[in-house]
């Protein structure tokens, strides 16, 4: 049983009509909660930024750009790079945001309000990441079916070959690829933040039961 709790306990036990104080208490304690959780969410972004960039940077060596100007992505890659990085620093300064309007929240009314938008921004943040890693995926996994790597030169695969069967058993493989693959984000970012958030959610229901 955390602070909180606790000063739950002893403020039920109360009798008659509930002392300020002890009201100011719990809503001081969830407020500092709140606050700490969203600042963990800001700086759980920084650093996953930071991974990912120095992840990048190892991985993106000559060899890896000569892969993808064969393959015809080279542009293509650059390009998702840069708007990678836009749309995460967008995300990075809305939970900076958040995290600076809920510091500074004076009430309770501010504070649930403050706690509903961080949520859909984490939610928001994870759905960009399975989409665009979903259609990344695709794009990549297009492009190199359709150049396949020979010692002397790019050539076309001859999917068009495949018969009925063998197409529906490609499809099926591919489809449980991507699947397993998203899944695997999913379940990666629902451990990283989904933790965090059931926590938010824990003291949202907390003050809408002080306010009651």
């Amino acid at each position: 049983m955390d602070e909180l709790d606790l000063l739950k306990k002893d403020w039920k036990k109360q009798e008659g009509n509930y002392p300020k104080l002890s009201y100011d208490e719990i809503y001081k304690m969830i407020w500092k909660k709140s606050s700490s959780i969203v600042k963990w969410i800001f700086v759980i972004s920084i650093i996953e930024f930071l991974f990912w960039a120095v992840m990048n940077v190892f991985l993106a060596d000559n060899e890896y750009w000569k892969e993808m100007e064969r393959i015809h992505l080279k542009g293509f890659t650059i390009a998702l790079y840069i708007i990678g990085y836009i749309i995460t620093f967008y995300f990075i300064y809305n939970f900076y945001q958040n995290y600076r309007k809920i510091s500074s929240t004076d009430n309770a009314a501010h504070l649930m309000e403050s706690i509903l938008k961080t949520r859909k921004t984490v939610k928001y943040y994870i759905w960009y990441v399975l989409i665009s890693s979903g259609l990344t995926a695709l794009v990549y996994t297009y492009f190199m079916l359709r150049y396949h790597a020979t010692e002397t030169q790019v050539e076309k695969i001859t999917t068009y070959d495949f018969n009925t069967k063998q197409w529906l058993i490609f499809l099926g493989l591919m489809f449980v690829f991507f699947a397993v693959f998203l899944g695997l984000i999913w379940l990666f970012y629902r451990l990283l933040y989904g933790i965090l958030l059931k926590r938010l959610s824990k003291n949202y229901k907390e003050l809408k039961k002080l306010e009651v």
